[in-house]
């Protein structure tokens, strides 16, 4: 994989591609090219490096959870016993093995994780907090919040350039 460019080597043409695909990367290069003024093969290699740079980290697929039965978003605030780094290490590791952990930062404040996880029902959630929290080990404590409605989720990136 190539360096990860500068923010500041990224120039309008690259924030205004990056702008259209991060709302829907299956636009045609062809459309791209034509809302921007650039031609269809200058799209398709900035497009090439800003994959290769690590700019766009992948290509997904948003799948909306109540439409596959997993309907609940539970957010967790996690405080560890100990941070030791290797017990910090292998907490993360954890987290992210796991895949109802939709998103896991680590983070400052009264707490040391921010989790967001999806699962089907309380009773997937209750399991899930057995073997993250009291099995896993390193866990003081753990405060849920269980989402009533997904307002906003997958926002896109706020970039200096708008389409």
């Amino acid at each position: 994989m190539a360096r990860r460019p500068h923010p500041e080597t990224l120039d309008d043409f690259d924030l205004k591609i990056l702008g259209i695909v991060q709302l829907d990367n299956q636009m045609p290069q062809r459309l791209i090219a034509d809302r921007i003024g650039l031609s269809p093969p200058a799209v398709a290699r900035r497009l090439q490096y800003l994959r290769e740079a690590g700019v766009i980290r992948r290509d997904i697929a948003v799948i909306d959870e109540t439409a596959v039965g997993r309907p609940l978003t539970i957010v967790v605030e996690v405080t560890t016993e100990n941070e030791r780094l290797d017990l910090l290490d292998a907490m993360k590791e954890r987290f992210l093995a796991c895949p109802q952990v939709r998103q896991c930062y680590y983070v400052t404040g009264d707490m040391d994780f921010i989790l967001i996880i999806n699962v089907r029902d309380m009773e997937e959630y209750t399991e899930l907090t057995r073997a993250l929290f009291f099995e896993g080990g390193n866990v003081k404590s753990f405060r849920t919040c269980v989402s009533m409605e997904n307002v906003k989720t997958n926002g896109p990136v706020p970039l200096a350039t708008e389409v």
